[in-house]
């Protein structure tokens, strides 16, 4: 077993499917015990937030005699996600969690209100999305305002774990950035916005500030950290994972997850008005302009089975075209869209169907990645800079090929696992040392890992896929369940 160089922290990762914690020397960066529990995943998207409590007490558990040697613990949680609490902490409902769709109506409305797209990007950063907390909040007043009025503070995942953790109500600028009512480090909390949708400032956390911590552990039952180590703020889990990788500006991220996302660091907020792009702040004092899709790994690997087909055993032929918004989709925001399955032939296989539906995927994220990186003077990355590829899919052939192929870029496999929790344990070790967490990460050089170079770009299969989106867009973006046209937007 490998001996400690340095101090020890603890990152947690808190997902939409489970808790990670791992022990990590700050001095190495190496990971001496991990710790993992599952959430309950419903078909409705929300939880009882005291699950992600119980699941962390059960990582915690996992990591032995290491949790009570570490000096400093940080969260990090899946973003956008509504926890209301009564005034004793107790929760008013479950937490409804970022994938979460039925406020699309309520954020339908509020982009087009006060003064429409331009502005709320400009004003936050970000046009609404309805993964936003802003209009879940939106949702739960006007569908359930007996909720609204018992409620005494709003949190987001991560800041329910922190809170319980040291007693305190706080945030980080990362995470907040995700509500769609903070306005910047210097504005704060944008209190017009926060009074149209009926929400009072008091029951939000107290945003931390760079280098600050979000307080220091309590003793509680069942808990087995040292009283008194250093909390940090924590953050969202995006945020988590750019921190992880010691992100520099412009180097370009794709993440294959549940969820994709695609981000890079910016030394500027982004302001798209189509709502592409999400203007967040990274977990330091720049900023993370992201996009994120509802529908990678978890869709084609439905897709795969309903072939009765491994996810690997995929076929290449320039056949059909498979869009997987099997979920809905936010990026292209299509909150009532459904798969679409394009160009079926006598001889299609069912290996290119899987492989139109990892094509499906991939393109929506690379349309993405264009507009994060469209800012040079902004990100500062040089155009062919390899693609960090990340998350659950980075080490399938099929998806490292796809996105190979669709992007013409070089990818890089960092070798690192788990760099959500890690991007947490540099945020611990940062406030610990009193260092940059960004730097400390780079010492622990996680972005190493196999690099794979460029090949020819599939312009033929992206424009076959861009033709079939543009062409079902009035069809993609109808609402099932009004029987008419009712739209998205």
């Amino acid at each position: 077993m490998a001996k400690a160089q340095g101090p020890l922290v603890i990152g947690v990762d808190s997902s939409t499917q489970s808790t990670k914690a791992l022990v990590v020397d700050t001095a190495t960066g190496a990971v001496l015990a991990s710790g993992q529990a599952a959430h309950p995943v419903t078909a409705e998207h929300e939880i009882d937030p005291d699950h992600w409590w119980q699941a962390l007490l059960a990582a915690l558990g996992q990591l032995g005699h290491y949790a009570g040697k570490a000096e400093a613990i940080s969260v990090a949680g899946q973003q956008h996600g509504l926890v209301t609490l009564r005034a004793d902490g107790t929760p008013v409902r479950p937490a409804l969690q970022w994938n979460d769709v039925r406020s699309a109506g309520q954020c339908t409305r509020l982009g087009g209100e006060l003064g429409g797209p331009a502005a709320w990007a400009r004003r936050v950063g970000s046009v609404p999305a309805p993964s936003f907390t802003a209009p879940k909040w939106l949702w739960l007043a006007e569908n359930e305002p007996e909720s609204a009025r018992a409620t005494a503070a709003v949190r987001l995942p991560h800041d329910y774990l922190t809170g319980r953790l040291t007693g305190d109500g706080t945030t980080d600028r990362g995470d907040a950035s995700g509500t769609g009512w903070w306005a910047g480090d210097d504005a704060g909390y944008d209190t017009e916005i926060l009074d149209h949708i009926g929400l009072a400032p008091a029951l939000l956390p107290r945003v931390v500030k760079k280098g600050e911590g979000a307080g220091t552990v309590r003793a509680l039952s069942g808990l087995p950290l040292k009283p008194g180590a250093l909390v940090a703020a924590g953050t969202g889990d995006n945020m988590a994972a750019a921190l992880g990788l010691g992100l520099a500006p412009g180097q370009p991220v794709l993440s294959l997850g549940t969820s994709g996302t695609v981000y890079a660091v910016s030394r500027t907020r982004p302001a798209d008005e189509t709502g592409t792009v999400a203007g967040f702040a990274d977990a330091t004092d720049a900023w993370l302009p992201l996009a994120c899709t509802l529908n990678c790994t978890l869709a084609v690997d439905r897709v795969a089975a309903l072939l009765g087909r491994e996810r690997e055993d995929v076929e290449p032929g320039a056949g059909p075209v498979l869009l997987p918004f099997l979920d809905g989709e936010r990026t292209p925001q299509l909150p009532y869209s459904s798969g679409l399955l394009y160009g079926l032939r006598h001889d299609t296989t069912g290996g290119q169907v899987l492989q139109a539906a990892y094509d499906g995927a991939v393109f929506a994220l690379l349309r993405a990645l264009d507009l994060v990186l469209a800012d040079e003077a902004s990100t500062g990355g040089p155009a062919d800079a390899p693609i960090l590829l990340i998350g659950g899919g980075a080490r399938g052939t099929a998806w490292r090929e796809t996105v190979r192929r669709l992007s013409g870029r070089p990818v890089q496999v960092p070798r690192a696992q788990e760099l959500v929790a890690l991007g947490a344990a540099a945020q611990a070790a940062g406030l610990l040392l009193e260092q940059d967490p960004a730097e400390v990460a780079r010492g622990w050089r996680t972005a190493e890992g196999p690099a794979y170079d460029a090949v020819e770009r599939d312009t033929d299969a992206l424009s076959r896929m861009e033709t079939v989106l543009n062409g079902a867009d009035d069809l993609l973006r109808r609402n099932p369940a009004s029987g008419s046209g009712d739209l998205a937007r």
